[in-house]
């Protein structure tokens, strides 16, 4: 029996490895016909701590169909769900019934429904202790993954890292301004927020991602706003 490790690596090598800005979209590909997935997503994360809270900054995205790629901004914009929960513990979550996680999730579970989706899976992206993001899958029915499938994701996150890392080239995650990423312009944002504001980092981002909940957009979009100077917040006063 060919090596599951190996198998994948002849796979991703028959569709033109040495690309390797393509290669973590591939694997998210991979994903999806090999895992029985109905759409896969990856991220770039680092955690900052400001005072007593922890910001969670993203780059690198990238994302098998649109569900995918809602699913990374609304994790983002509500600052909960299965990708931040994988990148903090280091562990695989496993969600076969997102209906049974909404207390867990109480803003994320009700919106990842709306866009259809029933089941999620998340599994880190990390280096020993060193964590990196996330690879994110969902299902748009119920159940778990079998313990073959969770193997294979294990292992195609195994090769998901080393992408990231190839792609960091001498990077760090601390600073993600150099990637070509719309979420980059959520750091720009926030700086511009805190200063209108005069408050915290933390509290300008609470006012950002409220924005982005109460007018049902993505934090990506509602931050684009505020870098052309399209929107300006100002204290206790709501955006016009």
């Amino acid at each position: 029996m060919t090596d599951p490790l190996q198998r994948f690596r002849d796979l991703l090598a028959a569709e033109g490895d040495s690309d390797q800005g393509q290669r973590i979209s591939r694997i998210c590909a991979l994903c999806v016909s090999e895992l029985a997935v109905s759409g896969a997503g990856a991220t770039v994360l680092s955690a900052v701590r400001n005072g007593v809270a922890t910001e969670h900054r993203r780059g690198l995205v990238h994302a098998s169909n649109p569900v995918s790629a809602g699913l990374e901004d609304l994790q983002f914009t509500v600052g909960e769900g299965p990708c931040l929960d994988a990148f903090a513990t280091g562990g695989p979550i496993l969600v076969p019934d997102l209906a049974g996680a909404r207390t867990r999730w109480p803003a994320f579970g009700p919106a990842a429904a709306d866009l259809g989706v029933a089941a999620v899976f998340s599994f880190p992206l990390q280096i020993g202790v060193v964590m990196l993001g996330s690879l994110d899958l969902y299902r748009d029915r119920l159940g778990p993954l079998s313990r073959r499938e969770v193997t294979d994701a294990l292992i195609l996150a195994d090769l998901a890292t080393q992408a990231v890392i190839d792609q960091l080239d001498g990077h760090t995650t601390d600073d993600l301004s150099w990637l070509a990423d719309s979420h980059v312009e959520v750091n720009q944002a926030v700086g511009m927020v805190r200063i209108q504001l005069g408050a915290t980092t933390d509290a300008a981002l609470l006012r950002l991602r409220g924005h982005a909940f109460a007018h049902d957009v993505t934090l990506s979009q509602v931050c684009r706003q505020v870098v052309a100077r399209t929107l300006r917040f100002r204290p206790e006063v709501d955006p016009a």
